[in-house]
């Protein structure tokens, strides 16, 4: 129940009004970075680290106040008080948070790492809570006084900003998530799907037939998010919602990202456009996977290829030049180091090795086939499915970006470079295509469970879709592809990608790639070349199959 709770401030003290059943919520409110901390100043403002006492003493107090309930001098000893105060104000008032013990671990220079243990108590039902933090003490910019730098994570590590903590009963019924052959998924055995199944619970939970318990749980900004429960007071009823994942798809992927620091992969069934799995390997905790809007570098070339295609530009055998370099509206595009040239390319020789300037000497088309800057954006939109914002896929994701473009981001853009915008499920779904000409709309739970309208697209022409095929066969078997996807038996296929990022010292590693009816695709921050990190994520989720 997201209605119900309202937060006045009376005379300079919060007062919670309670509403109607269920929770009710403070929000936290955002702040400028600054230190409104403890009023009063130094005769001589402080300057550099805080000391070692500095740190003692700060965190000694605002543990202090935290423990005895006392939000507002808690959130005055912090960097912003503004946004700390509702926060702690909530923890003892809403959370129903109680008999609060903190006990704090050895200072690390300025980082103190502590445990709390305490408990949740409500109209009668009582849990502990146990769980362990950290906080940071920092100078404060005006005044010199040391503060804790506020983050929501020192109340909880799970909570961010917009984030609060709410007890009562749940703002929907739990539920028991299967896979498609009634395997049960938990968020212990596969992590990444925590949030998932967070988010499923929120949206379906009532229509899987389950009643809602008493629990204490992080209520998000966002109300797609769906609640992350924490402790759970007195079980509901959990009805059975059926999902398109595989669990060995999805245990497959969950041990692939591992492998590569910042690291996402999004498995789709072509035949259908059932997500197999989703898995994401990030210190953010974001569903890169789904929500990701980055560059996805020569993956594009599929999309790319299928314009060219059936714009009668040129087809896999005809001819597609590599040169050593290529210049459009005054920009200078190269290939990859080591990249030997070849003038009497095809389009399929250019496309395996991934040759950037085939593709950029061709975004114009010919005299007698010319391409526009919107060429691109409608092959990606009308035949690919992407960049209407409407897919539907039963949880939050993004749906692609190729906007018409002019000037060098044109020839940028067909090599997965300038303002396209993708993430794994974007390509997973663009290799489905790709490989069986038709668009079907990715999603996770079944539209006849709450009557979504899927998107829909033209698709591509039989003759399209097989070239596709074929070059992406190619890729895997002799191409930039090959070394990732040895190994892997029956029909194969495989596009490589490196995204350039400002800022970054590497690119990142993009792969996608099908094997049967599997289309799998992966993205590495500052992987390097596609078929270093990305690649063996899509090879290891594919042998694994649907």
């Amino acid at each position: 129940m997201r209605n119900g709770a309202k937060a006045a401030i009376v005379g300079g003290v919060f007062a919670v009004m309670v509403g109607g059943a269920g929770y009710g919520a403070y929000n936290i409110v955002s702040a400028v970075s600054g230190d409104s901390g403890s009023a009063g100043t130094t005769a001589e403002k402080k300057t550099g680290p805080p000391s070692a006492d500095e740190v003692e003493e700060t965190s000694r107090t605002f543990f202090a106040a935290w423990k005895k309930g006392d939000a507002a001098t808690a959130a005055a000893e912090t960097n912003n008080a503004q946004a700390a105060r509702p926060l702690l104000v909530a923890y003892g008032g809403q959370a129903h948070i109680t008999k609060v013990k903190i006990t704090p671990g050895t200072p690390a220079g300025t980082a103190v790492p502590f445990s709390v243990s305490a408990t949740v108590s409500y109209e009668g039902k009582s849990k502990p809570l146990t769980y362990e933090s950290e906080l940071t003490v920092v100078r404060g910019k005006t005044t010199g006084k040391a503060l804790v730098d506020w983050q929501p994570s020192v109340v909880h590590p799970e909570l961010k900003t917009g984030d609060t903590l709410v007890t009562g009963e749940a703002a929907s019924p739990p539920i028991e998530a299967v896979d498609r052959g009634g395997v049960v998924l938990t968020k212990e055995k596969y992590p990444s799907l925590g949030p998932v199944l967070d988010s499923l619970r929120d949206k379906y939970g009532d229509k899987a037939g389950g009643t809602p318990g008493v629990e204490l749980a992080i209520r998000h900004e966002s109300e797609e998010a769906g609640d992350t429960s924490l402790v759970t007071l007195a079980k509901g009823k959990a009805g059975k919602l059926r999902t398109t994942f595989s669990a060995g798809a999805q245990a497959a992927a969950e041990k692939a990202v591992k492998q590569f620091a910042e690291s996402s992969v999004v498995a789709v069934k072509p035949s259908t456009g059932e997500v197999l799995a989703i898995a994401n390997h990030r210190g953010d905790g974001f569903n890169a996977a789904f929500e990701g809007r980055v560059a996805p570098g020569s993956t594009m070339k599929i999309i790319t290829a299928a314009m060219l295609i059936d714009n009668g530009v040129t087809s896999m055998n005809s001819p597609a030049p590599c040169p050593p370099d290529a210049v459009w509206m005054s920009q200078k595009f190269n290939n990859l180091k080591g990249m030997e040239p070849n003038e009497g390319a095809t389009l399929a020789n250019s496309f395996m090795r991934s040759c950037n300037t085939a593709f950029v000497k061709l975004v114009d088309g010919t005299d007698e086939k010319p391409l526009t800057d919107e060429s691109l954006t409608t092959e990606a939109q009308e035949r690919f499915g992407l960049g209407k914002d409407n897919w539907k896929t039963g949880i939050v994701s993004f749906d692609g970006s190729v906007p018409a473009s002019g000037g060098p981001n044109r020839a940028a853009n067909a090599i997965g470079q300038g303002e396209v915008q993708m993430n794994p499920l974007n390509m997973a779904s663009v290799t489905a295509t790709a490989i069986t000409g038709t668009f079907r709309q990715p999603f996770v739970v079944s539209p006849k469970l709450d009557n979504r309208q899927l998107a829909t697209a033209r698709g591509l022409s039989s003759d399209t879709a097989a070239q596709l095929k074929q070059m992406m066969r190619l890729t895997a078997t002799g191409g930039t592809a090959q070394a990732a996807m040895s190994g892997l038996g029956g029909d194969i296929g495989a596009k490589t990608g490196s995204a350039e990022v400002d800022g970054q010292t590497k690119s990142d590693s993009w792969f996608t790639g099908f094997r049967n009816d599997v289309a799998a695709a992966a993205m590495t921050e500052e992987g390097g070349h596609g078929g270093d990190a990305a690649g063996p994520i899509v090879a290891q989720v594919l042998r694994a199959g649907g």
